[in-house]
């Protein structure tokens, strides 16, 4: 449904989506990503830009699905990221619950309020807005 693979794929699956209004993806963050050789050595946290990162790939299932876009090869690009705030540590061993609520989804853009939550509590949240691409426009 998207075109992310292995190391850059950062959602192992999606939970729960109703096309067009919502989707609910996971990510199981373990110690062995390449991001956490370097970031940090002493003290293993997941990048913010990396969850933003899975935010959007979540709600690339969510587009892909409600525009019948499964095994096209669209591509997706970010074009805004905004009042994101990260309000907690993401460490190895943390289950990321990563949903996406749409706030417009016409056409080609879309724009969506973004949560990662664990255990519930809110690690990072953003609004962030997309252009999802045919690849012969790519």
């Amino acid at each position: 449904m998207i075109p992310h693979r292995y190391p850059f794929l950062l959602i192992d699956a999606v939970r729960d989506m109703v096309e067009g209004k919502f989707a609910i993806g996971i990510k199981n963050v373990t110690a062995n990503e390449p991001h956490f050789e370097g970031h940090f050595p002493q003290e293993a946290v997941m990048p913010g830009v990396l969850q933003i990162e899975a935010l959007a790939q979540t709600s690339a299932v969510l587009v892909s699905a409600s525009l019948g876009l499964i095994d096209k090869n669209a591509l997706v690009y970010f074009m805004t990221v905004d009042e994101c705030r990260f309000r907690r540590k993401v460490v190895p061993g943390d289950v990321l619950e990563l949903q996406v609520t749409t706030i417009r989804g016409r056409g080609k853009v879309w724009k969506f309020k973004g949560e990662a939550r664990v255990n519930g509590e809110i690690a990072t949240e953003c609004v962030f807005a997309a252009m999802i691409v045919p690849p012969e426009e790519g």
